[in-house]
């Protein structure tokens, strides 16, 4: 995916798990993610993925969820952590975070409405 293509790639879902820890030391993925945000393109993070998005410096002045371990990268990116329920998901502007899989349906519901 190259980061300029407005054509083809309308939206960005940042997944969980361990993947972001690696994800956020790639130079070309902290490019797209900073593309996405410039552009106002709908972003959308679960878990682990606001780790990608405290690395690309997207965050600040912005709410955001995730798994709870990651409050402190949220917070020293100059976000705000948004604690929330393990099933919910909070949505700011272009972006939907959300803590766990346990909120994929709220997540998915939250994300679907800004497409």
């Amino acid at each position: 995916m190259h980061p300029n293509d407005d054509d083809r790639t309308q939206f960005m879902p940042r997944p969980g798990g361990r993947a972001p820890e690696y994800l956020r030391m790639n130079p070309k993925v902290l490019d797209m993610v900073r593309h996405f945000f410039d552009a106002g393109k709908p972003v959308a993070a679960v878990c682990h993925g606001a780790q990608v998005l405290a690395a690309a410096g997207v965050l600040k002045g912005r709410t955001c969820s995730a798994y709870p371990a990651c409050a402190y990268e949220v917070t020293a990116s100059g976000g705000t952590f948004a604690d929330i329920a393990v099933t919910e998901a909070v949505t700011d502007g272009n972006l939907v975070t959300a803590p766990a899989w346990p909120a994929h349906p709220a997540w998915l519901k939250q994300f679907m409405a800004i497409l």
